[in-house]
């Protein structure tokens, strides 16, 4: 999973310091507002996806005498440093460029031809050029990214696209997909700005656009806000849950469970904890023949004649009582923890509670909490 979102950021941390420094240029000899704010938007996008790498390999590191539960939650808080931080200043810096724009509409205009390595061409034709290449570069890791979220999509058996993508366990792999369809969106305003601009001559559209561009830009900051705030303020894995109540229900000793609570540390990693309740049967079958047993092997360790002693054979009794019962119990939860693993991986961390032993007469509407 973190590979492929790798991946994924890589590719658009590629295509998209390709497509700012492509868009500068554009910007700096075309005088246009759009093409200096998608610079802008580019050039956040960079950034943001270098925080998202950073995040994905802390979030990789194992856990520790500090981080208990491993580092995984890291790559929620670059996430939100980059969304809030970046992103934010993204806007405002767009939004400050078109209002200076606005504020000069009367010495704004655009230059009818640009000179660029000794050849003179039309500046319209520069902005263009360079809006259809970043068009492709972010279309080629809009793809990669895509295509790895449809593939999740599908195996967690979701079909709405629009809900997964406020659902979805990786909010990396998320960022990139929403950052790619924003700056392709914002290279489509940037064209009609540039176009309406050109073939009216009023450079109110070249402006206009560019300020869209710069709310854009808020907008996906907030969004990516809210997805990542979700993973940072301790949220229930609804999924593990549910396994671990038909689990129990399923298993014939347990007669019922309470204080079920579970937390995603990451998109791999979810801590469940509950207590259960054994059946009367469950513990108490076969229990004193079990005793027996364990305590005869206890004696006949002892050295000398201290298995004929008193005393040392009430010792041995209890003694042989209280691993058989633990022992038993044992077993029980070490059937549920691999039950659920094996249907939800990512469950790594359970702890179980016994709370006690139910009677073998006890009413069935009082079996779960």
């Amino acid at each position: 999973m973190a590979h492929a979102s790798k991946k994924a950021v890589l590719t658009a941390i590629a295509s998209n310091f390709i497509v700012t420094v492509i868009k500068f240029i554009a910007g700096a000899a075309s005088g246009s507002a759009s093409m200096v704010n998608e610079a802008v938007h580019s050039l956040m996008d960079t950034l943001n996806q270098g925080f998202l790498f950073l995040g994905l390999r802390e979030g990789e590191k194992p856990a520790d005498q500090r981080y208990a539960f491993g580092h995984g939650q890291k790559k929620y808080l670059w996430n939100l440093w980059s969304a809030i931080g970046l992103f934010s200043i993204g806007a405002g810096l767009g939004l400050a460029h078109a209002w200076h724009s606005w504020q000069g509409l009367g010495q704004h205009h655009f230059s009818e031809e640009v000179t660029l390595l000794g050849f003179a061409f039309p500046a319209l034709w520069l902005n263009l050029i360079v809006l259809t290449t970043a068009f492709l570069l972010e279309g080629a890791s809009f793809l990669v990214a895509m295509r790895e979220l449809l593939r999740r999509m599908r195996n967690d058996g979701k079909n709405n696209l629009l809900r997964y993508l406020i659902e979805a366990e990786d909010p990396t792999l998320v960022a990139v997909v929403m950052e790619d369809s924003a700056a392709m969106l914002g290279l489509t305003l940037a064209a009609l700005g540039i176009l309406l601009a050109a073939l009216t001559g009023n450079s109110k559209y070249d402006i206009l656009f560019s300020a869209l561009i710069a709310l854009m830009l808020g907008g996906i900051a907030f969004y990516l806000g809210f997805v990542n705030m979700r993973f940072l303020t301790d949220i229930r894995d609804n999924e593990a849950e549910m396994v671990f109540r038909e689990v129990v229900a399923a298993h014939p000793e347990v007669e019922g469970y309470h204080d079920l609570r579970s937390v995603i540390i990451d998109e791999e990693h979810t801590v469940l904890m509950a207590e259960i309740e054994l059946r009367e049967e469950a513990v108490t079958a076969e229990l004193y023949d079990r005793i027996q047993l364990r305590c005869d092997a206890i004696l006949e360790s002892l050295p000398g004649q201290r298995a004929r002693e008193e005393r040392y054979r009430r010792w041995a009794s209890a003694r042989a009582s209280v691993e058989a019962v633990i022992a038993r119990t044992e077993k029980i939860i070490d059937e549920i923890e691999a039950n659920i693993r094996q249907r939800l991986p990512r469950v790594g961390h359970i702890t179980l509670e016994v709370e006690g032993v139910a009677p073998a007469d006890k009413p069935q509407d009082e079996h779960h909490a």
